[in-house]
């Protein structure tokens, strides 16, 4: 039987996109972004999100039916992003998702946009080992997470306390007069730095802290200290440094607490998910450690790390193999979406 063919929607935040899924074969991954609307405010602004979601909806859908060479009639599943994410930014997705499923009669499949952010590795390495273990860090989130079987189980073993990674690169950001997003322009000026300029403290490494969780407020907070105490004392501020400096306490991290719950799991394979994944720094870390300590370290493409609606499909597509049941029609946004729910 031919695999059957998905379209996913993602409108979790900023990006407006549209993938095309057969089976684990990617067929189309269309992307609109508000991103530059956002930039004056330095951060995303939900009302313009989802004002930039109603105008890029319909166009990004017809470029990847012709991306893909399909119609909307071929389509088998629609599957959309239920949450966790922006309340008004995701209605726009689920309101899409309902049309296009309801005018098609075709079953509905609301995700859990962080277990799509683990799907999306597939679609580039194949099938996911399980259990595997992911680690995944974006603008919102850092989590560590167990995945047994990625269509029915997820269980968190950690996750951000207070800043997400990508926050944290986009406050440290401002700081050094950088361009917003952060997470890009940091890690450009970090290639001419040195990682060792500057010993910026890495949160919850201590004996009683909690082993998987992360805290990166005060690691944004030293760095912006000393920037300031640098400005006044008349001093120029080393920025490449400084960049290179706290990406690496964060680098450090991310990468040693996901190693240690592998072990700690028994769990042989990891995969680094989420927008920070196109860090060079994080990569290149992560591939190390894993190397040394017998781990495969399963990374998508940059592209396939941000938001997309590739991730949605490929996650869809798994859960009409799997046999889930679709979701009601009465589907709701669930901005904290907790990630044990797979699928509503």
């Amino acid at each position: 039987m031919t695999e059957p063919l998905v379209i996913g929607f993602e409108t979790s935040c900023d990006e407006t996109g549209v993938g095309i899924v057969r089976g684990h074969t990617l067929l189309a991954d269309a992307l609109a972004t508000s991103m530059a609307e956002h930039e004056r405010f330095g951060g995303v602004v939900p009302e313009i999100a989802s004002r930039a979601h109603l105008e890029a909806m319909v166009p990004t859908v017809h470029r990847a039916l012709a991306e893909a060479g399909v119609s909307a009639s071929d389509v088998d599943a629609v599957a959309v992003t239920a949450g966790p994410g922006l309340t008004g930014a995701l209605l726009v997705g689920l309101a899409a998702a309902k049309a296009y499923a309801l005018a098609l009669d075709r079953p509905l499949y609301g995700v859990n946009h962080l277990a799509a952010h683990v799907a999306v590795d597939e679609l580039q390495h194949g099938p996911l080992a399980e259990p595997s273990l992911a680690l995944l860090v974006s603008g919102g989130h850092s989590s560590l997470l167990l995945v047994p079987d990625l269509a029915q189980e997820v269980q968190s073993l950690g996750r951000t306390v207070d800043d997400a990674a990508g926050e944290a690169f986009d406050k440290v950001a401002r700081v050094l007069g950088l361009p917003f997003p952060g997470g890009p322009p940091v890690d450009r000026a970090a290639r001419e730095g040195d990682r060792s300029a500057v010993d910026f403290p890495r949160g919850l490494t201590g004996p009683r802290d909690a082993p998987y969780d992360f805290s990166f407020s005060g690691l944004k907070t030293a760095v912006a200290r000393w920037v300031e105490a640098r400005r006044r004392a008349g001093e120029p501020v080393p920025v490449a440094d400084v960049a290179a400096s706290f990406q690496e306490a964060v680098a450090d991290v991310l990468t040693a607490k996901a190693v240690r719950a592998c072990r700690d799991h028994g769990v042989d394979h990891l995969v680094l998910g989420g927008g920070v994944a196109a860090n060079s720094r994080l990569r290149a870390l992560a591939e190390e450690r894993c190397a040394a300590a017998g781990i495969v370290l399963r990374v998508p493409s940059p592209k396939l790390c941000t938001d997309n609606g590739a991730m949605v499909a490929a996650l869809g597509s798994r859960l009409v193999a799997a046999g889930v049941q679709p979701s009601a029609p009465d589907l709701g946004a669930d901005s904290s979406l907790p990630i044990d729910v797979v699928s509503r």
